[in-house]
């Protein structure tokens, strides 16, 4: 359901969300959350252009957060890359279609559905949870 595009926002928003304050170059997301590091840079890019993310260049810098993980969500970080498209209108432009057809309206309860249940996990939530597997990591 989700995008690759989405995914891999969502891999690298985690990892830098679970080392607040500690830049992390894009070599380092790109070996963590196992993403092509082209693709990723190309990510971040993303996340930086709507204020997700900053970038600081040279020794030292990196990409981290721009806000508190318990303020950001799942639904904030696919929204900046790839949003959820909703049903509004009928998806065939049939005119005898003044409001949505039952599978069309059935669709998009469940994209509404979606929206909800990602707009209440925060990444906090994510990289704090209480599993025993952590986020991106080899469990021990």
């Amino acid at each position: 359901m989700l995008s690759k595009t989405a995914e891999y926002a969502l891999r690298a928003v985690a990892c830098m969300g679970s080392q607040p304050g500690i830049p992390a170059s894009a070599d380092f997301l790109a070996e963590q959350t196992k993403v092509p590091r082209r693709y990723l840079t190309r990510v971040l890019q993303d996340l930086a252009a709507a204020g997700l993310v900053q970038s600081r260049p040279g020794p030292g810098g990196g990409y981290e957060l721009s806000h508190p993980t318990h303020k950001l969500t799942i639904l904030d970080v696919v929204n900046t890359v790839a949003p959820i498209e909703r049903i509004r209108s009928c998806p065939l432009g049939l005119s005898t279609h003044t409001k949505l057809c039952p599978l069309h309206a059935e669709l998009d309860k469940a994209y509404a559905a979606t929206e909800k249940a990602f707009a209440s996990v925060s990444i906090k939530d994510l990289v704090e949870s209480a599993s025993p597997i952590i986020p991106l990591c080899e469990s021990v």
